[in-house]
Parts: C-alpha cells; sequence; structure tokens
C-alpha cells in the first residue's frame, strides 16, 4: 500500500489510514499501542472501563508508543463527563464518539485541539455529523459487530450514499477484514477504514482467550443483529441468544429482553470467557477470520492484500 498522505492520514498524523475500532472488553491499551506502533490509529475502547481504568490506559498507552493514538466514547454509557474531563486532562488528541448525539461534546474538544469524529449508520446522521462539525465521519455497515444500527443498510450501500452527502473525510467501517476488502471500500468513497473483528482475534486484545478462540471458529450465520427494541446488537448465536429469542416468541416483552440482558452480560462473555452465557459481540466478517495473530502480523497482511487487490478495469 502506498503511505502517500490522504485525508485520514493527514488528519490524524498517521502512516496508513487504518484505525482499529475502540471495542468493549478488547481495546485496552496494549492493542491500541500495537496498533499506533504498525503506523495506524489505535482506540482504547472507553465504554468498557471505568474512569480510573481509563485513566491508567491512557498513561499506559502513553508509554507503549510515542505515535497518534485515540479513545472511543460511546456516549450511551454513564460516567460521561467524567470520562471526557480525563481525557482532557491526560491530553488525548483523539477522540471517536458513538451512540449519541455529535454534536454534545464535539465543540468542547475541538476547542483543546482534539480532532474528533462520529459513528453512524445512516446518510441521515452523517449529514448531521458535518453539520455539529465533527472533523471525521465513521459510516458503519450492519455487518459490524456490537451496537449497530435499526436500518440494516449494508457497508457498501452505505459509503457511497454517505459519500454523496457531505464533504468531510469518511472512514468505512463493517464488515472489513481483508485488504481487498479495505481497497474496496476507498473505491466506494471511503479515505480510510475503521477495523474491529480482525483486531479482536489477536494476541494484544484484551478479550478472553475462550472468545479469541471462538471467533476463529466462527462461519457464515453464526451472527444476528437483535435488541433493536433496546439499542440494536450483533451478536454470536449461543445459549444466552437463544433465552432472547424464547422471549421474542412469547411477545417482545421489553421488560423481560431488560431483565434477560442484565448486569455485564458483555463483560461475562468477551472478558470473562463464558461462551454459553455471556454476551458474544462480533461482525459477520468473522467468518473470514481463522486465527489468532499479532497485531503487527494483521496489520503487514493488511497492506500485502491490499497491494495485491486488483484494480477496477473495463
Amino acid at each position: 500500500m502506498k503511505t502517500d498522505q490522504n485525508r485520514i492520514t493527514e488528519l490524524f498524523n498517521i502512516q496508513y489510514p487504518i484505525i482499529q475500532a475502540g471495542m468493549i472488553w478488547h481495546s485496552g491499551w496494549r492493542l491500541a499501542s500495537a496498533v499506533s506502533n504498525c503506523g495506524g490509529l489505535g482506540l482504547i475502547g472507553a465504554g468498557s472501563m471505568y474512569p480510573d481504568i481509563l485513566r491508567e490506559n491512557i498513561q499506559k498507552c502513553k508509554q507503549a508508543t510515542d505515535k497518534p493514538f485515540g479513545v472511543n466514547v460511546p456516549m450511551l454509557y454513564p460516567n460521561l463527563e467524567e470520562i471526557i474531563q480525563i481525557i482532557l486532562e491526560e491530553g488525548v488528541k483523539i477522540v471517536f464518539t458513538s451512540a449519541g448525539n455529535p454534536k454534545t461534546y464535539t465543540e468542547t474538544l475541538q476547542k483543546e485541539g482534539i480532532k474528533v469524529a462520529h459513528v453512524v449508520s445512516s446518510t441521515k446522521f452523517a449529514v448531521k455529523c458535518e453539520e455539529a462539525g465533527v472533523d471525521a465521519v465513521v459510516a458503519e455497515g450492519f455487518e459490524a459487530g456490537g451496537h449497530n444500527g435499526r436500518d440494516e443498510t449494508t457497508t457498501f450501500c452505505l459509503i457511497p450514499n454517505v459519500k454523496k452527502h457531505i464533504s468531510k473525510p469518511l472512514i468505512a467501517a463493517g464488515g472489513i477484514a481483508l485488504g481487498s476488502q479495505m481497497k474496496a471500500a476507498m473505491i466506494l468513497g471511503a479515505d480510510g477504514v475503521q477495523i474491529g473483528s480482525r483486531f479482536a482475534a489477536t494476541v494484544e486484545a484484551s478479550a478472553h482467550e475462550n472468545w479469541k478462540k471462538k471467533i476463529t471458529e466462527l462461519n457464515e450465520g453464526d451472527t444476528h443483529l437483535t435488541l433493536k427494541e433496546l439499542a440494536p446488537v450483533r451478536m454470536v448465536k449461543n445459549r444466552f441468544f437463544n433465552e432472547l429469542e424464547d422471549i421474542y416468541l412469547s411477545g417482545r416483552n421489553k421488560e423481560a429482553l431488560v431483565a434477560s440482558l442484565g448486569r455485564a452480560r458483555a463483560k461475562r462473555g468477551m472478558f470473562e470467557g463464558d461462551m454459553e452465557d455471556g454476551e458474544l459481540e462480533i461482525g459477520q466478517v468473522s467468518a473470514l477470520i481463522n486465527d489468532i495473530l499479532p497485531v503487527e502480523t494483521v496489520f503487514s497482511n493488511l497492506l500485502k492484500e491490499f497491494k495485491e487487490a486488483k484494480e477496477p478495469g473495463l
């Protein structure tokens, strides 16, 4: 892959327009610093961290890399004001926000010299991001793992449509784990890509080894988008998923869904390794992931595949 600067590499001062998603229970300082050291942009996932744990991860990431890194902040989580304050105090220069109104903190962060990107699942919300003044937009198709859009728009339908409606730098996310997929997204109009699932199955990811191994065993159709009544999430079909399905069959009782979800289901699955009763969030592209690799190898593969991917011809 050429290292010529484009809008994303210039914006974040990185070598390659590859961003590692700030995934809950996966994206600690080890993963973020490893990605940044390879020339991409590593993100610490604040969504699964208490404020003091986030501060510790930011400080350790600073020690582990002298390259740019950022923090992903899901705005539906508690302690939001405290998390933003820690980001400001620790001098973080890049923040990716998601699951909320991009206007909430964009101006506050930018006044401190912080670059802000916001994650959306539709063209409508991408336009709102531009109106809010964000520095970049992440457009994520519903192939992605974790919390997702209700409209079920695929990445390859979403990217060209968003591209027509905004002028800000555009990052494609959802269903990207290969260099060829990265090239395809950029041909459709993306300036860079955000990759989650492939980085979830790395040595440096903070998830449980049971979960990493499970990712490498998944096939097409093993994940499903559910819980639209609460906050749509793509997860692996396991005993917990089947429990949710039984609730749907009995009449889509929202209160029953909340009770079943309970507390810390995601932690129980992805961080503690309970493959049956935990919530396991991963994208459809997991069917293409067959091994747990060091970040450096993942990066090398991405760049090689990108270079070898056939350019479109007549």
